[in-house]
């Protein structure tokens, strides 16, 4: 029986592309198309795809949005991102959520035909070439997250006001604490979080998710 693929791309060649390329041989059948999130969205509520081809810059919703959305609705469909998005962060971030698959789009039909076997199949499947650049991101994030979990209470909320751009008479006013007390924790904070400036800290935060832009 045939895997029944809906594919999501806001550009119809890439679509139609990739249709069919897919229907060649007959063990894929495109049952819908979508040109950005919402229709996304709204398609499937009327069919029920085994596999969806999702890309990530799309109008209306992005991929990521998307993928957001289907896993905290329950839908039952197994997602597979197609995109140009090399980056590791695009690629955590779905990772995160719950993606079954990430490919690029300069993969060849062979490897995409693979993909869309191995999600089908219940099984996880990520381009090789992104793999390394996968494992040293989790492997930072643990460092990351030892020396978040290393912060007292109160030099998390210190780093946060200094991540929002705040001076240390605003956060000490913010804070209700002195001036001085500020400049500790900052002291301690740099320390702890392995940074040297201010700006250090606040990609620190920002990459790490305790602020959000």
């Amino acid at each position: 029986m045939s895997i029944k693929v809906m594919i999501v791309d806001d550009h119809v060649l890439m679509r139609e592309g990739v249709k069919q390329l897919l229907e060649f041989d007959g063990s894929i059948e495109v049952i819908a198309e979508a040109a950005d999130g919402l229709e996304c969205l709204e398609c499937l509520k009327r069919v029920v795809p085994d596999v969806l081809l999702l890309d990530i810059n799309m109008p209306n919703k992005n991929g990521i949005e998307v993928l957001e959305d289907i896993k905290k609705n329950d839908i039952n469909v197994k997602v597979l991102i197609l995109t140009v998005h090399n980056e590791v962060e695009y690629l955590l971030k779905a990772v995160d959520i719950g993606v079954n698959g990430y490919i690029l789009k300069d993969s060849e039909l062979a490897e995409l035909k693979k993909a869309i076997n191995h999600v089908n199949n219940g099984e996880s499947y990520i381009q090789a070439s992104l793999i390394p650049s996968l494992n040293s991101r989790l492997v930072n994030r643990d460092v990351d997250k030892e020396k978040i979990d290393s912060l007292t209470k109160r030099e998390l909320e210190v780093l946060i006001q200094v991540a929002n751009g705040m001076f240390n008479k605003e956060i000490a006013i913010i804070l209700s604490i002195s001036e001085r007390t500020v400049k500790n924790h900052i002291s301690n904070i740099f320390k702890k979080i392995d940074v040297s400036d201010r700006t250090q800290a606040a990609v620190f935060a920002i990459k790490n998710n305790l602020i959000q832009l």
